[in-house]
């Protein structure tokens, strides 16, 4: 791997939502984006008039262990092709981060309230933003159809998940 790094800073915390690091089931749970208090509130004035935030988030309970430089099948199963690091929408990638787009409820302070966030309570942000439309892929998103196969139930509500463990459908705590 690259010993060229950056650093980057922790902005907020996930708190409440989803636990136990499960695929699927991502919908119908609120969390709570919480900025730490380094940062002053104003720097979310006006965000409250979006619908949708992008937050970048680092997978801090994966290890860098995890991290795999190779070519492999999606949720290891043989079904589907195999397909390079950069490809896969997981942990085992080098620096470990993901991008959401969840839905903005409200703005408390400096919680943001949201739904559709698919990171674990107390998963580390490095970075969010409003969404502009105008900053969105341009032109129509194409891919194999393995990806909709694996993905059809990612974001069903999780009342629908069938047994617990993961996230209360009632909210994030406070």
């Amino acid at each position: 791997m690259s010993t060229e790094s950056i650093e980057v800073p922790v902005i907020a915390t996930v708190v409440g939502g989803h636990t136990g690091r499960l695929d699927d089931f991502k919908s119908g749970v609120e969390s709570i984006i919480r900025l730490h208090p380094e940062y002053p509130v104003e720097t979310l004035q006006g965000i409250e008039e979006f619908s949708h935030i992008q937050v970048t988030w680092f997978f801090n309970f994966g290890s860098p262990d995890d991290v795999a430089l190779h070519a492999r099948s999606p949720r290891d199963n043989p079904a589907w092709p195999a397909t390079g690091t950069f490809v896969h929408h997981n942990h085992r990638r080098p620096a470990r981060l993901a991008t959401s787009f969840p839905r903005l409820l409200r703005v408390e302070g400096r919680d943001l309230h949201v739904t559709d966030l698919d990171a674990d309570d107390g998963t580390l942000v490095v970075d969010l933003v409003a969404v502009f439309q105008e900053m969105l892929p341009r032109g129509p998103v194409t891919q194999p159809s393995w990806p909709s196969e694996m993905l059809k139930d990612y974001w069903r509500d999780v009342s629908e998940r069938g047994f617990g463990g993961d996230a209360d459908p009632q909210g994030a705590r406070p």
